[in-house]
């Protein structure tokens, strides 16, 4: 298949390009592991990938990206929770120092979550009960009925993951005591413009 063959191609340039440029990086981190000071929790979707927005090297970021770039809820009931443990290993086993939850425009998932289908209609979907961790803030979107409801729930779901973050006790913990921050932005992929939430006021600012 041409992507695949695509794909193979490009670890080419990079084995004749990027990697010779970077070698001794490379080698340190092969050498004595990894320790990113940022952790960023994106969207999987692939206009969006945060080593590029914010032009970061090998190393340098630890990088979980799911659907809508969502944080669930603390939950220690068991079961199978990907995104769970690599907050929890960023957070207790790489100590990084910053989470950046980073939303985006135009995201799939928020717009599934606005059309408001109901679980089963189409059979069981995972996107479906991934995404019911914003169904209150859907509804309330709805409701308020905004000029621009994809962009608002993106940005509200963004608040949301915060929210979420801070209810897993160690991240809490290290927060109220200085030793890690928690950030939220949004990205405009059209304009490539970034904007950052100020907590305080609950407003995103451009980053100029």
């Amino acid at each position: 298949m041409p992507e695949f063959r695509a794909l193979l191609e490009g670890y080419k340039r990079f084995r004749e390009g990027a990697y010779p440029k970077q070698r001794a990086r490379y080698d340190a981190l092969s050498k004595e592991g990894q320790a990113p000071p940022i952790m960023v929790i994106s969207c999987c979707d692939s206009r969006v990938d945060p080593a590029t927005i914010f032009d970061t090297g090998p190393g340098q970021m630890f990088a979980l990206r799911n659907v809508a770039n969502l944080v669930p809820p603390y939950d220690d009931s068991g079961g199978m929770h990907g995104a769970s443990a690599a907050i929890e290993f960023g957070v207790t086993g790489l100590n990084v120092k910053h989470i950046v939850v980073l939303g985006h425009g135009q995201c799939g998932g928020i717009s599934a979550a606005l059309k408001g289908r109901e679980l089963g209609e189409h059979g069981h979907t995972f996107v479906d009960e991934w995404m019911s961790i914003i169904t209150d803030a859907r509804d309330e979107v709805i409701t308020a009925d905004p000029p621009d409801p994809q962009r608002e729930l993106e940005l509200e779901a963004i608040k949301i993951s915060l929210k979420n973050l801070r209810s897993f006790p160690f991240i809490a913990e290290r927060e109220q005591r200085g030793e890690l921050k928690l950030h939220g932005a949004w990205y405009a992929i059209g304009e490539a413009t970034l904007f950052n939430l100020d907590e305080a006021s609950g407003l995103f600012e451009a980053v100029e």
